[in-house]
């Protein structure tokens, strides 16, 4: 893990400070980047996003997918929890936690607000961030790959369903031409491109030159988050300023819902009997995020200055320090799993 993916909590801490002091210095640059739009799409944002997900996408291998039948137990743990289980227990904490239990301390409007975006982040599984937990856990990283690969290919199809259904349910309006459109944008065209860049590398040296490649552009994506997360604070500085609790109280299903994916993902591999280099990743990869993606559609369905962006960006706080607890409890249990099949 580098330096910048150790820190990240750090980084993103400085870049929330730094966002709320711009937004009251300076609102009047902050009106100006918001009005860059068109179709609810923000063309600040857009570039951000795209400089996020794009050398990410890079590293998804579609042909890694003739490779799913050699070990279906992990997969089938990936795919149940993170399309069958964690959308809705995302969904089902939000509603106890922020209509109920905070009912007091948030205004009912705003609830509706962070409850959309722990949606948008529990129906977003990691592409990323997963590999680097699944190295710091010894985890196969071909299976690792295989994993991502499928996921993507689920989410491309799954994720806007998934999202409108369980926004309607919870009685939030769905704008379903912007969440299409926002799928387009930051889930199809990226990896369309990830993909079409990996390709290209891979003709002109194989694997060593897609590593090379990916490592040169990797600054890309910390770049373009941190920029957004100055962003997203500085039009939320007076909100947040006014009720600085907030972002503890969206902080607080995150991470109970983090742990307790982790756990049924974990127990499962455990009981399965799957090797600890598979049954690591496999529950890694759901209880991670694809954090990017749901930032970029919470500001594409809500605006940059909602309460939906907001809690997108308080999970990539939350994510990293709350990821390396759940890794060195992987690697402490190591010996409870079978080393190998």
């Amino acid at each position: 893990m580098g330096l910048f993916e150790k820190y990240l909590s750090v980084w993103v801490g400085l870049c929330i400070l730094a966002g709320i002091g711009l937004g009251l210095v300076a609102p009047g640059a902050f009106e100006a980047l918001a009005a860059l739009e068109y179709a609810n799409v923000n063309f600040a944002v857009a570039v951000l996003i795209w400089a996020m997900v794009w050398p990410m996408m890079i590293g998804v291998d579609f042909s890694a997918m003739r490779r799913v039948g050699e070990r279906p137990k992990g997969l089938v743990i990936t795919l149940a929890v993170n399309w069958l289980i964690k959308p809705f227990s995302m969904a089902v904490l939000g509603v106890v936690f922020f209509k109920y239990v905070f009912a007091g301390l948030i205004p009912p409007e705003d609830a509706d607000g962070y409850l959309a975006g722990l949606i948008l982040l529990g129906a977003a599984p990691c592409t990323a961030m997963v590999f680097v937990w699944s190295q710091l856990t010894k985890g196969d990283p071909n299976y690792t790959l295989v994993q991502v690969s499928v996921n993507d290919a689920v989410m491309v199809f799954a994720f806007a369903p998934l999202v409108a259904l369980l926004l309607g349910v919870t009685d939030i309006a769905v704008p379903w031409e912007t969440l299409i459109l926002s799928v387009l944008l930051y889930v199809v065209i990226p990896l369309i491109a990830g993909v079409a860049t990996r390709s290209l590398m891979m003709k002109r040296g194989g694997e060593p030159a897609v590593a090379a490649f990916t490592h040169r552009i990797k600054p890309l994506s910390v770049i373009g988050l941190l920029a957004t997360v100055v962003l997203l604070f500085g039009f939320q500085s007076e909100t947040i300023l006014a009720s600085p609790l907030v972002i503890a109280l969206i902080a607080v299903p995150i991470i109970i819902q983090s742990y307790g994916i982790f756990a049924i993902a974990y127990a499962a591999a455990w009981a399965w009997k799957i090797p600890h280099k598979v049954a690591a990743p496999c529950a890694l990869i759901g209880t991670s995020n694809f954090f990017e993606l749901a930032v970029a559609v919470a500001i594409s369905l809500f605006g940059l200055n909602s309460g939906a962006a907001l809690a997108t960006v308080v999970g990539v706080l939350v994510e990293v320090p709350v990821m390396l607890t759940l890794v060195a409890f992987a690697n402490r249990t190591r010996n409870a799993f079978p080393v190998e099949d």
